[in-house]
């Protein structure tokens, strides 16, 4: 079997924020799912970065919102959304992930799902303003 690569992982984890936003099933059910089709990768890693943005999501929402003043909540395409909620997780949550890589695996993933090329503009354009305000609020002016 071949290593599970920490884009595997993400690649799995959006999938899985996705189908949240498209049903009310509990992501419990999801996982049991994910699982008996096997398409999608379900290991602790996945479960932590799904867990973790689903358990920060109000906050993660008020920040693309804040980030996103032309285009309210509601109004971001669904897949762009999972997308960006996972981006925005790791660039807060896991230190072991640099905002540079949240991001480019963030349009990544957005280039390699999307068929919209200005919803990769758009998730591209929201992490940068996110991550530069970020940066700005480090007292040691250290930047990712």
């Amino acid at each position: 079997m071949s290593k599970i690569t920490r884009r595997d992982i993400r690649d799995s984890a959006m999938k899985l924020l996705f189908e949240m936003t498209l049903r009310d099933d509990p992501v419990e059910v999801l996982y049991e799912i994910a699982e008996e089709i096997d398409e999608i990768i379900v290991d602790d890693d996945v479960r932590a970065l799904v867990d973790g943005t689903l358990a920060h999501q109000d906050e993660i929402d008020a920040l693309i919102q804040k980030y996103s003043p032309k285009r309210s909540i509601n109004r971001i395409a669904k897949l762009s959304l999972a997308i960006l909620r996972l981006a925005v997780y790791e660039i807060l949550y896991d230190d072991l992930t640099p905002t540079n890589a949240a991001i480019s695996e963030a349009v990544l993933l957005a280039e390699n799902y999307s068929y919209n090329e200005e919803d990769v503009r758009f998730i591209n354009g929201l992490l940068g303003a996110f991550a530069r305000a970020q940066s700005k609020e480090q007292p040691d002016g250290s930047a990712s």
